[in-house]
This record gives structure tokens, sequence and C-alpha cells, in this order.
């Protein structure tokens, strides 16, 4: 396994938060020092950072980042409006709003305490927000593990991996965790439709890893499943609903689907912070709807639909609970019904 690279980290002296550009892999490995709110907001609306946990992780730095610019003049209002728009750039993942308001409740606790006490208060609080997240994919990926055999074969959709979290990721946290230790467990790698982010970082992801992985197109995996060749489902979530309905990358629910038809199992791994107890089911949850651009041009060297041609490009769909075999938490494996179970071990 190569070296190990980081994702998110803040700058020396604290006054950026460093990323991993995700929109230049896997050609260019480009790290970017992101200083200013604009670029901030730029960054997750553009996906240069993106993964659930991985926005969670950057906005509760780009908070404490912010935080040391303000002094005493207006502090909490401008934390309360730079809040507010790091929120509003991607509706449907919870971590970026969850993480968000656990930095801005902190500091509205601290009320009345001098800004620069605040600000340091924030910047232990957006570390503890890393720790947790590296805790937590560590044991996601130890008990989605214990669902694999060695020899099999997963089907991956989009990327669930250090790039989209902390350190193991989610979905592929398994399998990295079963290539540290030299068990051997294949992956066919859905390509993801239409921003690639299976062809360009899952498979950059589990090369680097070492593990033995095939590309396919998203409407390969049904043929893959019939002739046997995949032996589960392993996928990440951006915001799982209390009845257990999973959102994620768009195409997540049509594997799934055919993953039911042919009786293959179906994971949905995922850290608490990604469950959403106050959103009844799936038909709750916002669905992000991007550009059409990335459908008519995006990675093409010129465009590959007529001129004018109208675009629908829902970034995420929702899971039905009943396809799902079971979700794999920090807290171990969850099988249905997932509305009393996940109440059970999340609920306060």
């Amino acid at each position: 396994m190569r070296e190990k690279i980081q994702n998110i980290a803040l700058s020396a002296d604290e006054s950026a938060v460093c990323i991993l550009d995700q929109t230049r892999l896997p050609g260019e490995v480009v790290y970017l020092a992101i200083k200013t709110r604009e670029d901030m907001y730029e960054a997750i609306a553009s996906l240069r950072v993106r993964g659930a946990p991985a926005i969670g992780i950057f906005a509760g730095y780009c908070v404490y980042v912010l935080s040391r610019t303000y002094g005493a003049d207006a502090f909490f209002e401008r934390l309360e409006a730079d809040c507010d728009r790091l929120i509003s750039c991607r509706p449907t993942a919870v971590n970026l709003a969850r993480q968000v308001n656990r930095m801005r409740m902190l500091a509205r606790s601290m009320r009345g305490a001098a800004p620069e006490d605040i600000t340091a208060a924030l910047g232990r609080e957006a570390r503890a927000i890393h720790d947790e997240d590296i805790a937590m994919c560590r044991a996601i990926a130890e008990a989605g593990l214990g669902l694999l055999h060695p020899g099999d074969t997963v089907l991956t959709h989009c990327n669930a991996g250090p790039l989209a979290t902390s350190e193991y990721g989610t979905g592929l946290g398994p399998l990295l965790l079963a290539a540290s230790r030299g068990m051997e467990i294949k992956a066919y790698v859905d390509e993801t439709r239409p921003l690639l982010q299976g062809a360009r970082l899952t498979a950059w992801e589990l090369m680097n890893a070492g593990v033995d992985c095939t590309l396919i197109c998203d409407d390969m995996a049904a043929l893959a499943m019939k002739q046997g060749r995949i032996q589960a489902v392993l996928a990440g979530c951006d915001r799982m609903a209390a009845n257990g309905d999973a959102a994620n990358k768009i195409g997540t629910s049509g594997a799934a689907i055919i993953a039911h038809h042919y009786g293959v199992p179906v994971y949905i791994l995922l850290p608490s912070s990604t469950i959403d107890l106050a959103c009844p089911t799936g038909a709750d949850i916002p669905i992000e709807e991007r550009d059409g651009e990335e459908i008519r041009s995006l990675w093409y060297e010129k465009p590959m639909a007529p001129a004018g041609v109208k675009c629908w490009n829902p970034a995420f769909d929702v899971t039905d609970h009943e396809l799902i075999t079971a979700v794999v938490t920090e807290k171990g494996v969850i099988y249905p019904p997932y509305d009393r179970n996940l109440q059970r071990l999340f609920g306060e």
C-alpha cells in the first residue's frame, strides 16, 4: 500500500483548511489551501471536497478558520451568517448541517466569553469532529468486514473511501481493511455517472491500496450479478431516514433493486452522524439537483448531446429500507426492523 494521502487538514498556522482537490483526480494530486468564505462555499458546491462525512469535517474546520477573522465586532452575526451559508451549499447530506450546527451551538453556549476563547474552543471542537470520524470509520470497517468472506467480490457505487471521509471510509472500509490484513476481496467498481466518482476516485483508491478491482459502466451491474460475479453490494450513505431509507449517490437505488432480484445482499455503511431520526422516511429527504452540463458535456472533449436538450440531473436517489439487508455503523451491524433498531441505538 502506498503512503496514506490526507484529504483534509488545517494549515500549519491554522489560517486555512487544506484539502485534496477531488475534481483533479486521478490525473493530478493537487492540494488547496482554502482561506476565504467564498472559496469554502465553492469547494463544497463544486465537489472539490465531497462525501457526507468529509463535508462535515471540512465545514467544521471552516467555521473555526473563519471565526479567527471576526474580531470582537459583530462576532456572532458573522458566525451565524457563515454557518447558514455553509449549510446551504448542499442540502442532502445531513453531516454538513449537523457539524456546522454543532460548532454554532458551542459558540452560542459561550456567548459573553472573549472572542479568542470562543475561537480556541471552536478549534478544539473541529479537531474532535475529525478524530471522531476516524474512530467511527475504523469501527465501521471492522463491522463490515465481518459480513464478507475471503474470495468475495463486491460491487461498489460512487465513492465512500478515505476521500469521502477521514481514514478507511465507510462503504470501502471493509475492502481497505481486508487489504491491510492480506485478505483478498475483489471489487467491481461502478463508474457512477455523471460525475464518475467510481471511475475517478474509487478505482484510484482501491488500486492505491492494492485491491483487485475491475471498472464497469453502471448498467453492467445487472449482468455481473446474474452471472454470479458479485456476492455483496457495499454503499455509503449521505442521509438515512428514521425508517432506514438511505439517500446516496444517484444509481444506488437501481443497484439495490437489481441485487434484490438476484438475491445479492445490500449493505449500507455509514457513521451515526449520517442518521437523521428527525426525518421520518426517504420521501422527506431533499434531493439536490445539479447543472445539466454535468450530463451534456462534463468529461467530454466536445458535448455529447444535442445543443439545448433539457436535462434532469438529481445528484441522489433513495434506496427503500426493504432493499437493504443490513446497515453497518460504528456500533455494529443493524438488521430490520430499522425503525425500531435505529431508534433503540441512536435515539436520544
